[in-house]
């Protein structure tokens, strides 16, 4: 019977399939309560062995990508509202900052001289 109560509850944890920019992919289960710090940590403190090549010197400089935008470190799994038991990708890049909001975006279009206009032939 209590297997029963337990099934009906459902699963607890997400499933992340985290990418590296080299293509590498390795699956982790978290807690809706990890943070994406908590992640890059964990990440760090047990990384696979066939990412070797890839070894940071350090986890606070993991920076999870989600839906193409970087995650900041205090942002809680649960918070981006993830299917429990399901799996979900996300980008595992090394970098020492995040960028600012729409800055990165606003500077290259003032590089390139590009603009949104359209021409009408």
């Amino acid at each position: 019977m209590g297997e029963v109560k337990k099934q009906a509850k459902g699963p607890t944890l997400i499933n992340l399939r985290l990418i590296l920019v080299s293509g590498k992919t390795k699956e982790f289960l978290f807690s809706p309560n990890d943070s994406a710090a908590d992640i890059a940590k964990h990440v760090y403190d047990n990384w696979p062995m066939d990412w070797e090549e890839e070894q940071v010197s350090s986890p606070n400089i993991l920076r999870l990508i989600y839906q193409g935008r970087f995650l900041h470190g205090n942002v809680t799994l649960g918070a981006l509202k993830l299917p429990l038991g399901r799996t979900t990708v996300m980008h595992l890049v090394a970098r020492e900052t995040l960028p600012e909001p729409n800055s990165q975006g606003q500077r290259n279009r003032e590089k390139t001289g590009e603009s949104n206009c359209c021409v009408i032939l």
